[in-house]
């Protein structure tokens, strides 16, 4: 509305959900004995009595949830509202109770007519199995009630007004035609008769939730206040950046694959670089050749024009050549002349490859390969139980994350997508302190992988304290990798090795950079915090020339990355995992932008040619 009706610039607009109160996640029994309910499934609605509300679709559906759930109770709490009362009395409420009687479900609809303080509320929407809101038309802005159910946990079933299609979207809920109590009456009882379904979607609503909370909507305001505050200031900053840009407005890259594909020959995907010409000396990797595969079901989204299929293929069949069916494991290195030099690569190249497999099972365009992905993602999946790395078990969580998006019931997947999660919570839990809120004992490369595996796992499953995990230490991580001046810095290589020291500023992959983007992005779904958006940002930044040497390190023509920064000069040379990288960077940052509605203005300060 404020786009269309009001020409509102969507960067000027934030969407801050309604707060919540943060109450544990409980079941119903104890709250149904205190208001006379045990061992009956309620279903509840709540709010001021009035006929847009929709209580006599309800109650019309009840008949069709009583023949599926006999000892059902249908709860509408709320005093009918003080303009409705001064007009025509309590004409309206006994309609509605006329209408249960006539219907024959007298004894299963209670009309609860009274205004109630919030612990009492919350009492009710606890022992309620189902929460209810079948309003009639969608022009309603917000629902308190709908917010205040969906952060208690509780499966909702809605008529789609525009809070609760925003809300309930990608099956955090169920959205019924409006006024079609037939629909309302079949999802309600599918509902109420399938507890694992019905628990699963509490679990879910639960944890998507818990951006939500008072506390955090306040930060959510405050972040806000002080954006606007700071406007004027940063639009001076862009007005000077676009002066040091000949290229004029200050806009998401283009997607240029030329140096991919200079990279790339019949084989895969070359390891190294001289400058940008290909090393064929070192010869191939899966670790490379898997994280191109990643990138090509990346650019399947829409706006991005996907790589040739051919060469999705030669990604495939190099990780499909890569499998040692003998020992269950991938090799990881082959030299140019095509011979495998080990039996099997690391534990981390092995999870990987899981973690591609399983994004390609879910989203490659041919619908053979994802057969094949999937097939071959089953095969490989078991390994990794066996596996001490938590960078593996983190890699394998990410294609867990995709593969089980199509296959929610795989008990397999599951029960593996479990195991890691816990021991990577169990690894946290062993090793976190107040100063060093961490899994390991020190930073290694692609730290914020660990973080994102538990954020998209908890999201995912609904865990909440998967999520709460992920976050706590992505926040502390990201925190070690922000500048004095509120510039990225990953984590630099010669600190590898370390135990619980501040990380060494050298020197700086490409790798790192992509890692936190997608952590962040991650964290930014899961919570709402924008904050985790400007991170993200300032990382992609890192690409472009905000960096310790304020030196680019992509050529925005051919989509060429140099390796790295060194305390002194950047890395010059070009490799196979800088180029992949930073493109599969520019994928998430462009799809944030398309998100947003706006292009996100991330402004070089100067670029560099091949």
């Amino acid at each position: 509305m404020l786009q269309t009706v009001y020409g509102m610039p969507s960067a000027k607009i934030e969407v801050i959900p309604h707060g919540i109160p943060d109450v544990p996640f409980t079941e119903p029994d104890s709250s149904k004995a205190i208001f006379g309910f045990s061992g009956r499934p309620v279903i509840l609605t709540f709010g001021l009595l009035s006929p847009g509300k929709g209580i006599e679709v309800m109650i019309d559906a009840m008949p069709a949830i009583l023949r599926q759930c006999p000892d059902a109770a249908y709860v509408v709490l709320g005093a009918t509202h003080p303009n409705l009362v001064r007009q025509q009395g309590e004409a309206y409420r006994e309609s509605l109770v006329a209408r249960a009687r006539a219907l024959g479900v007298q004894d299963n609809v209670m009309f609860l007519d009274q205004f109630v303080d919030q612990p009492t509320l919350l009492g009710f929407i606890a022992m309620c199995d189902v929460y209810v809101t079948p309003y009639l038309n969608e022009a309603q802005m917000t629902s308190g009630t709908l917010a205040y159910s969906f952060g208690l946990g509780k499966p909702v079933v809605s008529t789609p007004y525009w809070h609760a299609s925003e809300l309930l979207a990608d099956g955090r809920g169920v959205l019924v035609p409006f006024g079609d109590s037939k629909a309302i009456g079949s999802e309600i009882a599918a509902l109420l008769t399938d507890t694992t379904r019905r628990q699963s979607m509490r679990r879910r609503a639960y944890a998507s939730s818990r951006s939500m909370i008072w506390s955090r909507t306040a930060e959510r305001y405050i972040a806000a206040f002080e954006g606007a505050r700071r406007g004027h200031h940063l639009r001076m900053i862009a007005r000077h950046n676009q002066s040091i840009s000949s290229r004029g407005a200050p806009v998401v890259p283009e997607m240029q694959t030329d140096h991919l594909m200079v990279m790339c020959d019949d084989t895969g995907l070359f390891q190294h670089a001289v400058h940008s010409v290909p090393d064929r000396a070192h010869g191939y990797c899966v670790d490379d050749n898997a994280r191109a595969l990643l990138l090509a079901c990346a650019l399947t989204a829409p706006g991005e024009e996907r790589l040739p299929d051919a060469l999705t293929a030669r990604f495939a069949a190099f990780v499909q050549h890569a499998w040692n069916p003998d020992i269950q494991r991938f090799r990881n290195f082959m030299s140019f002349d095509r011979r495998w030099l080990e039996a099997s690569g690391s534990e981390d190249s092995h999870g990987r490859t899981v973690w591609s497999l399983g994004a390609c099972a879910h989203c490659d365009t041919s619908p053979s390969r994802r057969r094949w992905a999937a097939d071959l993602f089953a095969e490989a999946l078991p390994a990794v139980a066996h596996f001490s790395s938590p960078r593996a078990w983190a890699f394998a969580l990410l294609g867990l994350d995709a593969y089980c998006t199509d296959r929610r019931d795989d008990p397999a997947a599951n029960a593996m997508r479990l195991l890691l999660a816990d021991r990577l919570v169990a690894a946290l839990a062993a090793v976190e302190t107040r100063d060093w809120v961490w899994f390991e004992e020190g930073l290694s490369y692609d730290n914020a992988r660990l973080s994102q595996a538990l954020i998209a796992t908890g999201t995912a499953s609904g865990t909440p304290h998967y999520v709460e995990a992920g976050l706590r230490s992505l926040r502390w991580l990201m925190a070690l990798q922000t500048t004095e001046t509120g510039g990225f810095r990953p984590v630099g290589s010669d600190t590898f090795g370390d135990r619980r020291t501040q990380p060494k500023a050298f020197d700086q992959q490409p790798l790192e950079a992509t890692a936190a983007i997608s952590a962040c992005l991650a964290a930014w779904r899961a919570d709402g915090d924008v904050h985790w958006k400007a991170y993200a940002a300032q990382a992609f930044a890192w690409f472009l020339g905000s960096n310790d040497l304020n030196v680019p390190l992509v050529d925005l023509e051919t989509g060429s990355c140099r390796d790295g920064l060194h305390p002194d000069r950047p890395n010059e040379n070009r490799g196979g995992e800088s180029v992949v990288s930073y493109l599969y960077s520019l994928v998430e940052i462009r799809q944030l932008a398309r998100a947003n509605a706006d292009r996100t203005a991330i402004t070089p300060l100067h670029t560099v040619r091949a």
